[in-house]
């Protein structure tokens, strides 16, 4: 058993749903009348500098929505992005249970744009509970890189074997397996609460 202090969390997936992902964009397509396929030729050169902070919300909706004149104002569509995100009560909760006992150190490992990521630990109330948000756009550095694992391991002083990352998506654990961290891919808070008592985390 696996002696933990520390719990990393994915954001969109895990606490909340993507924030800004395929799904968002189709319905902002259908919602202001856009070409979707338009739309995800214009977001796929801007995602990594979205998510990596070099790149502003404003400066993404100019380039990927504004680059000819449209009928509505970039702070509706603004507006509608932020619209698009919601929580995953339960697994806040757990977030919360966890934060209680103060036995852990308790951060999140999340690929997020500045204004969006900012705007969704506001909204969600996300700061109680997580000493630390490692998030891309504010490492410059985004999953599956291993990179951004390494460098969170090198911030926080902790040896990978006393951690836990909870992760949705598979190739997003790959990398901090490889480091010896230990990984949960999360399907419903049930199951990670079980896998976390397997961790000898006990909620």
């Amino acid at each position: 058993m696996a002696n933990i202090t520390t719990i990393f969390f994915d954001v969109g997936g895990v606490l909340l749903n993507d924030g800004w992902n395929h799904i968002s964009r189709k319905n902002a397509a259908d919602e202001f009348g856009l070409n979707f396929e338009e739309l995800e030729n214009k977001h796929a050169p801007l995602a990594d500098d979205l998510d990596t902070g070099k790149l502003s919300v404003n400066e993404y909706i100019d380039k990927a929505i504004f680059y000819q004149p449209r009928k509505f104002s970039k702070s509706d569509f603004y507006q509608f992005m932020k619209e698009q995100s919601v929580a995953k009560e339960d697994s806040i909760a757990l977030a919360a249970t966890l934060a209680a006992q103060k036995k852990y150190l308790m951060a999140t490992i999340n690929n997020e744009s500045t204004d969006l990521n900012n705007f969704r630990i506001e909204k969600f109330k996300l700061a109680p509970y997580f000493s630390a948000f490692f998030s891309s756009c504010f490492m410059g550095l985004k999953k599956p890189d291993q990179a951004i694992f390494d460098r969170v391991l090198s911030i926080t002083q902790k040896k990978a074997p006393e951690t836990v990352f909870i992760d949705d998506r598979e190739n997003n654990l790959v990398a901090p397996r490889s480091l010896r961290m230990n990984t949960i891919r999360f399907e419903s808070v049930q199951q990670v609460t079980k896998e976390l008592a397997e961790l000898g985390v006990i909620i």
